[in-house]
């Protein structure tokens, strides 16, 4: 899971001192009980869908029914991320483990119902080998990186967890599908050209078209409602020095993601423009059902880069608004396709730990 280093929580009237410092910030850690916070007014009857370990990138199904996710969970002898899926009308996570999808071998991430939903594309390092591959150390400047595997390629599953068909197969990184709500495109992200683009192609894997060209890493990209344009993220080295320390790390298998802005473009690439200038790391975009808002994950208004919190903003770039207000940690929004549903990932109610957990809320627009 791409999870950002946790920092220090504000203090609310329900909180309870968790025993230890944070060894980020070297301050007291604290812990709360609290699932929904006064000012989310967007939100009602939040639900908490996971109860432990680091759990992400939870993506419906296309009739709403199911949610297929990643998870890190040592209670479940997962040590590095492999995809579930639970239905919606049976998710006693608390006490019953969910279907497993992926292999159980390698590093996954990424996952995402095909058409029919009874499918599933994920992103997988099994190939290579059945080891979690590798994870650099912590850099002695303490800035924060994500690994971009190399073995990385993208499957399609059954809900059995057989894999049906292997859909990329070139040198380098092949990660993070989604599909258009039409049911026609996939779009991904590729280190193919030597740099991190987005590429779409048919569902069977063929008619492959890269639709981003600039440098930097363009990644976590979405289709808008109707399937007609591409919400992602990038990051856009700019000075010689920017550029330097991107392809450094880039040929190191690295990328940093703590400077990233929102982009939009039509679903051949065309029209791109850039929609956030917030600064810092805004990522995790999806469109609202209207296809006229984004809701995404930010810490720009962080001054240590945490807390994240979700927010909201119209597609022409006006109208920002602040949805979640969490003190650690919220990413990872999608709304249900019939847009009575936000499914997203938050540190909220973990008791002081690092765990990232699932939450479900109806939605009030």
């Amino acid at each position: 899971m791409k999870c950002i280093t946790l920092s220090l929580v504000l203090v609310f009237s329900s909180l309870a001192v968790f025993s230890g410092n944070d060894p980020d910030t070297n301050k007291v850690r604290v812990a709360t009980d609290i699932v929904h916070y006064p000012l989310e007014k967007h939100l009602k009857n939040i639900k908490q869908l996971t109860f432990g370990g680091d759990n992400a990138e939870a993506y419906f199904s296309f009739d709403n029914t199911m949610i297929t996710f990643q998870t890190t969970n040592p209670a479940w002898s997962v040590p590095c991320d492999q995809i579930y899926y639970a239905r919606l009308d049976d998710t006693d996570m608390k006490n019953k483990k969910p279907s497993l999808i992926s292999t159980g071998q390698g590093r996954t991430t990424c996952s995402y119902f095909m058409p029919g939903n009874k499918t599933i594309v994920y992103a997988s390092t099994h190939l290579k080998d059945a080891a979690c591959p590798h994870v650099a150390p912590r850099r002695a400047d303490g800035k924060y990186t994500w690994p971009i595997f190399d073995s990385y390629d993208i499957f399609v599953a059954d809900m059995n967890g057989k894999i049906l068909s292997q859909l990329t197969n070139t040198p380098g990184y092949d990660a993070e599908p989604t599909v258009s709500p039409k049911g026609d495109k996939i779009v991904f992200t590729s280190l193919r050209s030597g740099d991190l683009e987005l590429y779409t192609m048919n569902i069977d894997g063929s008619n492959v078209k890269q639709i981003t060209f600039g440098l930097g890493y363009d990644g976590g990209a979405f289709f808008s409602p109707d399937g007609s344009k591409i919400i992602f993220r990038a990051s856009r080295p700019t000075t010689e020095e920017e550029i330097k320390t991107y392809k450094d790390l880039l040929a190191n298998g690295l990328v940093m993601p703590t400077n990233m802005e929102l982009y939009i473009c039509n679903a051949d690439g065309s029209d791109l423009r850039q929609l956030t200038k917030l600064g810092q790391a805004n990522w995790a975009p999806f469109f609202h059902p209207s296809g006229n808002k984004v809701i995404f994950a930010s810490n720009h208004k962080s001054t240590r880069g945490m807390p994240f919190n979700l927010f909201m903003i119209n597609t022409d770039g006006t109208n920002l608004e602040q949805i979640t207000y969490d003190g650690f940690f919220d990413a990872f929004p999608m709304f249900s396709f019939d847009g009575k549903k936000l499914i997203f990932s938050s540190n909220r109610n973990n008791n002081g730990t690092r765990d990232t957990n699932l939450f479900i809320a109806d939605w009030v627009d």
